[in-house]
């Protein structure tokens, strides 16, 4: 396990855990941990062994937004701002799947880096906030383009405006959350999210992230010709006959998704039979 300016990461089995570790402040978020964030992000966007991203925080905090404590209000907040942006760009874009798993508050930034993962598992006791409008702010790290896809545009202004507290129970029937699992059981519940996750077949997981994330601001007709080209190359792993052969065995697949074009002089001669791997 490694840990960098209040972020600690560990990885088991595919899976990346990212940890905000800064229990003491409730792991509000400093200049230095955007940054380690940051990297950290940038680093498993180029980790081929890194399958699923589980993000979390330490103690019984997820995050209390930014560290307004240790911010001084009179400096230039561009280069925070910076960090911001490229945090809740590299966690939008990241092609394998990633999950918050939060106990206690999730406000401001911290409740936006928990909406840009791909799903979120939260305790009952769990409570999130937008509170930017009580600090005298507008929204930031995505929020205002997350909220509205999440839960409509009334909906988001609701949230964004009044700055309300809500508790886990509204979050997750606004389709904010996407489990609740108690105290006792989110743990085994995440790790066992995250391993099904990491043994999917990478290729086709990414195509489709890329494909939900992408469609809601594209017309059907763009959709279709992107899924076309997505599903071409998802025929050209082995991930797809490896499917193929497990469902024929009644056995459980193992994914890779490693290429599957061979060279010229590696080919076998055509044998005018039906083709091996039938089409869906």
């Amino acid at each position: 396990m490694t840990e960098e300016f209040g972020l600690r990461q560990a990885q088991a089995d595919g899976v990346r855990t990212l940890i905000l570790d800064r229990p003491h402040r409730k792991n509000a978020l400093t200049l230095d941990l955007w940054r380690a964030l940051r990297a950290a992000l940038h680093d498993i966007d180029h980790d081929p062994t890194v399958r699923a991203v589980v993000l979390t925080g330490a103690g019984d905090t997820f995050c209390a937004g930014a560290d307004v404590v240790d911010s001084d209000p009179y400096a230039a907040p561009f280069g925070k701002l910076r960090a911001i942006t490229e945090v809740a760009l590299h966690l939008h874009d990241l092609s394998v799947p990633t999950i918050a798993k939060v106990r206690g508050v999730a406000v401001g930034a911290g409740w936006n880096l928990a909406l840009g993962c791909d799903m979120v598992v939260a305790t009952p006791q769990a409570r999130f906030a937008q509170i930017f409008a009580r600090r005298g702010l507008s929204l930031d790290c995505g929020g205002s383009w997350l909220l509205p896809k999440l839960v409509g545009l009334q909906q988001a202004k609701r949230l964004a405006l009044l700055a309300e507290m809500i508790d886990a129970a509204e979050a997750h029937a606004l389709g904010l959350v996407t489990w609740i699992r108690a105290e006792a059981e989110i743990d085994a519940f995440v790790e066992d999210l995250a391993r099904r996750l990491a043994c999917g077949p990478p290729v086709a997981l990414a195509h489709t992230k890329a494909l939900l994330n992408e469609g809601a601001d594209q017309t059907l007709r763009e959709a279709l010709a992107n899924e076309s080209r997505a599903q071409a190359v998802n025929f050209a792993t082995t991930d797809v006959p490896e499917a193929y052969a497990a469902f024929a065995r009644k056995r459980d697949a193992s994914f890779t998704g490693d290429w599957n074009v061979r060279r010229p002089d590696e080919r076998e001669p055509a044998d005018n039979g039906a083709a091996s791997t039938p089409s869906i």
